[in-house]
């Protein structure tokens, strides 16, 4: 998929003239790993870039079966209603065993991916921690310059490294369900911290007061936390995606988190700090990826990788031989 100097710069204004088709050429530039791909997907978001930074950027995670597809089709929905643009980014886990991933968040949205103010891109993990693709900031970017206002990012689940979710998104909102008790032991303490809105899913039916009672509980344990936000205090709010109740509660406080941390300044600031991580991100991708190909340390890779495995040598001083090999000229 090589491009020109001059296509380049036309694809650019396609994607910043709105054009679908565009967007999705550029994310596919953008998500590629060969060599000469990545640096034609650099130019690009160097051309893309002063279009971008403009949307509200959410991220969306939750517990297995929670219902995150089913409530992001119903918000964005609801949001485009409201007259704006939505981009999901649905990222995908990819099998640690053939590197594979379904990708079917589209057949999972089918209402809203068939909204001409929607995108949706369902993108492999490839084993990034997190439940975020690499390359998600830049397809976030991408997905700005070419109009929408709403990013709402949904990653693979609640796990350890969630941290790469706030590290891209304005707002983490965390969805649960209506267990309370049980399932708040189970839900570290990381991961609440982390949450500027959690909302109990699945408000109705039999599980209507579950949900109160859940959203109380929930809500005594986040008085516990330190909020991330000074001029903000994390709510809880319950909602059902089935039946469309509370949702436009949900959208309403995401407005009025933007409104008060644009005011403080505590937006910017944020901002600021994600793309300083964002740089050391790529310095640390790229010198393990140029450890792993440098030829000194391929010689010797096997051998010791054979000795740790078989209690001959410590990890420890394995690595500090394959550093060394790594700083060789020879």
């Amino acid at each position: 998929m090589a491009v020109s100097e001059q296509d380049m710069t036309a694809l650019a204004e396609s994607v910043c003239a709105g054009d679908r088709r565009a967007l999705a050429r550029a994310i596919t530039l953008i998500e590629s790993t060969r060599d000469d791909h990545r640096d034609q997907a650099e130019e690009l978001l160097e051309m893309l870039l002063p279009y971008t930074g403009r949307a509200i950027r959410v991220g969306i995670s939750g517990v297995p079966g929670v219902g995150k597809s089913t409530f992001i089709e119903v918000f964005g929905q609801h949001v485009i209603a409201a007259g704006h643009n939505v981009a999901v980014l649905a990222v995908d886990p990819s099998s640690r065993r053939t590197g594979g991933s379904i990708l079917g968040d589209k057949t999972r949205m089918e209402k809203l991916s068939r909204a001409p103010e929607a995108f949706i891109r369902p993108s492999p993990t490839a084993g990034t921690l997190g439940g975020v693709a690499r390359r998600t900031r830049e397809v976030l970017l991408a997905c700005e310059a070419s109009g929408f206002d709403v990013i709402l990012v949904e990653t693979v689940g609640v796990g350890q490294s969630e941290t790469a979710v706030a590290d891209l998104v304005d707002m983490f909102v965390l969805l649960l369900l209506p267990g309370g008790g049980d399932e708040l032991q189970g839900i570290k303490k990381g991961i609440m911290e982390l949450a500027d809105l959690v909302v109990v899913n699945k408000a109705d039916g039999d599980l209507r007061d579950a949900a109160g009672r859940a959203a109380s509980e929930y809500a005594n344990a986040l008085r516990l936390l330190h909020p991330l936000t000074a001029d903000w205090v994390p709510e809880v709010l319950t909602c059902s995606s089935l039946e469309g109740a509370g949702i436009s509660q949900v959208w309403d406080r995401i407005g009025d988190f933007h409104q008060i941390v644009v005011a403080s300044g505590a937006f910017e600031t944020k901002r600021a700090e994600q793309a300083r991580r964002w740089m050391w991100g790529e310095v640390d991708e790229n010198l393990l990826s140029a450890f792993r190909r440098h030829p000194n340390v391929r010689k010797k890779l096997s051998e010791l990788e054979a000795k740790v495995a078989s209690s001959r040598l410590t990890p420890s001083a394995a690595a500090q031989i394959l550093l060394t090999a790594f700083r060789s000229t020879e």
